[in-house]
């Protein structure tokens, strides 16, 4: 009985409050009323400044739209809301600071970077080629966007670093320590018979330099051994700072001395599995480009006219061939002049040529 009581003396209270408030509201809106009257007979317009205005769109705001409009009697509900979203709303937009959407582009410099890091460091995941780029300089690149760099280009993001290099990759990691050898034949017109030439040669992996072996007809366990001396010898020996030297499974490879002499001179002669030629691929190509380009052109009648044509196609081959392995000349021999004109080296009556801008 109390509780209701109560809630009666509130409500006439409220009621009480209300009527006074709507009275007090009638008053300012009758007020007003008569200054718009008074301002449309001297035919005069309301000028407010910027501040002004935000004053009257802020208390606007609080009010609902329905009875902003009942209220409202100088300006219009558009108006007023339009001067809100003018003055006040757009302080705190920052659209016209953005020039374009979303998150900034990577731009391609780094996108070639990690494809760089990428194809010389096939073992490194996307965790390492971003700390790598951030080291560098760059600035800031998440490890998700270079994650997507490479699946887009085709690469593991993360290799298994458990799994085994690839020969090829063992072999870079020891150029600089690392030569191969085998032979190849030729035959010559001796007379009115073919008679099979056997050459020995030993390559470089770094360099790819190239040796030719003294050539014999018939090579032997003495031949093998003088080659040995002949490449670890200690002022010119072709195999001087090298420490492997890789070959086949040829029966002169085991003839007593030759690995002897290897080993004396620090050396050490790896046999390669039985028929496993890409595992000397280095040398099983410099065969096919010796041939190829220039002994399958060729009628020889003697080892002497043998010896003189390897010799100018390793002079060629050193000096004045680009090599595509390398992309550059082994030992560049002519000085080339910007200004100079084109000119033509030829070798062995032209079976052989390079062009250079020979400096006069």
């Amino acid at each position: 009985m109390k509780q209701k009581l109560w809630i009666t003396l509130v409500g006439c209270i409220a009621y009480c409050i209300d009527k006074e408030l709507y009275k007090a509201i009638d008053y300012l809106r009758e007020q007003v009323r008569v200054l718009v009257e008074h301002q449309e007979k001297q035919n005069k317009r309301i000028i407010l400044t910027n501040s002004q205005r935000m004053r009257i769109a802020a208390k606007a705001k609080r009010l609902s739209r329905k009875m902003l409009e009942q209220c409202t009697e100088l300006f219009t509900a558009d108006t007023v809301m339009r001067w809100y979203r003018k003055l006040i709303a757009e302080k705190y937009d920052g659209s016209h600071n953005r020039s374009k959407p979303g998150r900034p582009q990577i731009t391609p410099e780094v996108v070639a970077l990690v494809i760089k890091f990428k194809e010389e460091n096939p073992r490194w995941g996307f965790q390492k080629i971003t700390d790598q780029i951030e080291y560098l300089g760059f600035k800031k690149i998440s490890k998700t966007s270079v994650k997507n760099i490479l699946i887009e280009n085709g690469y593991d993001p993360e290799p298994d670093l458990t799994v085994r290099s690839t020969w090829h990759e063992f072999l870079r990691s020891h150029w600089d320590v690392m030569t191969a050898c085998d032979f190849f034949t030729i035959e010559l017109l001796a007379g009115r018979k073919l008679v099979r030439c056997t050459v020995f040669f030993v390559i470089e992996f770094s360099s790819r330099k190239v040796f030719f072996a003294p050539i014999k007809l018939q090579p032997d366990g003495k031949y093998m051994k003088q080659v040995a001396r002949i490449l670890t010898d200690c002022d010119d020996g072709f195999l001087k700072g090298k420490r492997y030297l890789i070959h086949d499974r040829d029966p002169l490879y085991r003839t007593e001395g030759f690995h002897d002499i290897l080993r004396s001179s620090g050396i050490e002669p790896i046999k390669l599995p039985a028929k496993s030629p890409d595992l000397n691929s280095i040398a099983e190509r410099f065969v096919k480009t010796v041939k190829y380009e220039c002994l399958n052109y060729l009628i020889l009648s003697s080892v002497k006219q043998l010896e003189y044509t390897l010799n100018h196609f390793q002079q060629y081959y050193h000096h004045e061939r680009i090599h595509q392995s390398l992309g550059r000349i082994i030992e560049p021999k002519h000085e080339l002049d910007e200004n100079a004109d084109i000119q033509c080296v030829e070798r062995l009556g032209g079976l052989l040529k390079s062009y250079h801008r020979l400096a006069a």
